[in-house]
């Protein structure tokens, strides 16, 4: 009896486990992050073609991709993206924006100080925390290669 129930567990979940195939995945997320890319090289392209200099485009270009993820999961559209694309949604600075607005969104009717003010870098948090340390380890060990007077 006891090895009945097993072998029907064991095929529950084997119907009940998603499968995936790692190469319509991989080219999934090649097509979406491709295409985010090239949505921000029109930017750059648009941007200088209208006399901005290229460090000042790549501002907008950062300013005008972040805007538009953060509308699209305002509209529940990235979300369906990131879905469909995986990590060609997830790496980019859109990405990144998601993981922003959507906890903030969410959060929003329990008020905006214990909702958005406590909740909107719930998943952003941790890789700004982790970026900043990493940045100033680093940058402490450059300085003091500086101060014993060896150069990189």
């Amino acid at each position: 009896m006891d090895e009945h129930k097993k072998q029907e567990y064991q095929e529950y979940v084997k119907q009940v486990t998603p499968t995936h195939n790692l190469w319509l995945q991989m080219g999934k997320a090649f097509l979406v992050g491709g295409t985010i890319c090239v949505l921000g090289q029109c930017i750059l392209n648009y941007t200088q073609s209208l006399g901005l200099d290229k460090e000042t485009s790549g501002g907008w270009c950062s300013l005008i991709l972040v805007l538009l993820s953060v509308i699209l999961t305002g509209f529940n559209i990235y979300p369906s993206i990131v879905k469909w694309g995986g990590a060609g949604a997830l790496v980019p600075i859109t990405g990144f924006a998601n993981s922003v607005a959507a906890p903030a969104i969410e959060f929003k009717k329990e008020g905006q100080v214990f909702g958005v003010g406590c909740k909107i870098f719930t998943i952003a948090g941790p890789v700004i925390l982790y970026g900043i340390f990493s940045s100033w380890v680093l940058g402490l060990g450059y300085w003091l290669l500086k101060m014993l007077g060896i150069s990189l």
